[in-house]
């Protein structure tokens, strides 16, 4: 596993197109933890060069309003220099990138940011990189494309594209073994898993994304993209622990020193049996909520 800088503790990130002041507005009012200035598929190809121009002013208003600000940018390769030439500044923290084939790739990416970073007179490695694994190359790759670099913080798989180029439905049953795949692919090299088994334009029904998301945090994910601001409170909820969860982990981790001091590893508590794979969930249930209140600190609650 790499060394990386901390990851970052992001539940929601919610799309917001570059050209559109309405959206732009509306994701101000939204609980998300990142808003995501999309470059890519909400903006038509004669817009791309307003989108950039607009790119700045919409992060720097993003960042001071205390957001996580995210940039989805565009391939192939002429549209994404120019992308990245527009994004790397210091309100935004990551890079979103589409379509990404092999670890390769992501060490290109990687270089160019670090030019433009220095020429910007920035810390080199401030701009991290989220991978959306969107095409067979890059199911393939999925774990080298995770451990290509330092600057990755996160992979996803995109389930749209990824039904398109492998001519399949976008369905539980397409998408489950990739997406689980992603988990294990993350975990391997320590960065975030975002996403969830399903298309993420799916929000008119609440309690059915709601019972996804749900069954995303049990697969092993921490996060996702939202497409719609309905979509926001529920991924919050559903990849937070509960009051109680976090009550019992704390409980539990207070009688293991206790037990540990007395030179035990195992005990039951709570008529259960604790051994150390169980006090290490609790830890884990902690270590969550103290980042997410870190981040609440920081950001105001944004």
């Amino acid at each position: 596993m790499k060394t990386s800088p901390a990851l970052p503790s992001w539940r929601s990130l919610l799309f917001v197109p570059a050209t559109s002041d309405r959206f732009v507005e509306s994701a101000l009012r939204q609980p998300a933890d990142a808003l995501q200035i999309d470059l890519e598929d909400s903006v038509a190809p004669d817009q791309k060069q307003l989108a950039r121009e607009r790119l700045p002013a919409i992060a720097a208003k993003f960042s001071q309003a205390g957001y996580g600000v995210v940039v989805r940018l565009n391939r192939p390769w002429r549209q994404l220099v120019r992308d990245l030439e527009a994004a790397v500044q210091p309100e935004v923290e990551a890079v979103c990138l589409p379509k990404v084939p092999d670890a390769a790739f992501v060490r290109a990416v990687a270089e160019v940011l670090a030019e433009l970073e220095q020429e910007a007179g920035m810390e080199i490695g401030h701009t991290r990189i989220i991978a959306m694994i969107e095409d067979p190359e890059g199911l393939e790759n999925m774990s080298a494309i995770a451990s290509a670099h330092a600057r990755v913080c996160a992979i996803i798989v995109g389930a749209e594209d990824l039904a398109l180029t492998m001519r399949m439905d976008v369905s539980e049953d397409s998408l489950y073994l990739w997406n689980v795949m992603a988990v294990a692919a993350a975990r391997r090299a320590g960065v975030m898993a975002l996403g969830f088994v399903g298309s993420v334009a799916d929000f008119a029904d609440p309690e059915a994304f709601r019972q996804r998301i749900k069954r995303a945090r049990g697969l092993g994910f921490e996060g996702a993209f939202c497409i719609h601001p309905k979509q926001v409170p529920i991924v919050n909820d559903e990849f937070s622990p509960t009051a109680e969860q976090v009550v019992h982990a704390r409980a539990l981790l207070a009688e293991f020193a206790l037990q540990e001091a007395a030179g035990k590893v195992a005990f039951s508590f709570k008529g259960r049996m604790v051994d150390m794979p169980v006090v290490g969930q609790a830890r884990q249930i902690v270590e969550r909520q103290e980042n997410l209140e870190r981040r609440a600190g920081k950001d105001g609650g944004a």
